[in-house]
């Protein structure tokens, strides 16, 4: 059974920093783009950073550029995403996500990633 788990979230004041893991088991996604999302009450799920197969390319959502870092360790078969300057916005429950049908990098919609995980509250406060 192929699982992506999310650890790492929590509480943090404005400002203050988290770093989120997601520990693949089932399978290996070393070949395969895989990314974070994030869902805030009452709003769609919208990406957030991905990452290719190599962890060379990165690729982030406007909002977080600059503040967010999303990295692999492939040995692990694990992705982090280190979140710095972090703003009440952030708020948020941060799913993990994976792409098995390939190398190639698909976009970063939510159609392009075909496994989840179950999520990371995040609460930012002010």
């Amino acid at each position: 059974q192929v699982r992506l788990v999310e650890s790492g979230g929590g509480l943090a004041q404005a400002g203050g920093s988290l770093r989120l893991s997601c520990a693949a088991s089932g399978r290996t996604f070393s070949a395969n783009a895989m990314a974070w999302f994030r869902q805030a009450p009452g709003k769609e799920r919208e990406f957030v950073a991905a990452v290719t197969w190599s962890g060379l390319g990165t690729f982030y959502a406007d909002s977080v550029k600059g503040r967010f870092t999303i990295s692999r360790d492939n040995a692990k078969n694990t992705v982090y995403l280190q979140m710095n300057s972090l703003k009440p916005e952030d708020t948020a429950v941060y799913y993990c996500a994976a792409d098995s049908r390939g190398p190639v990098m698909r976009g970063t919609g939510r159609d392009a990633y075909d496994y989840w995980g179950q999520g990371t509250q995040v609460t930012v406060y002010s």
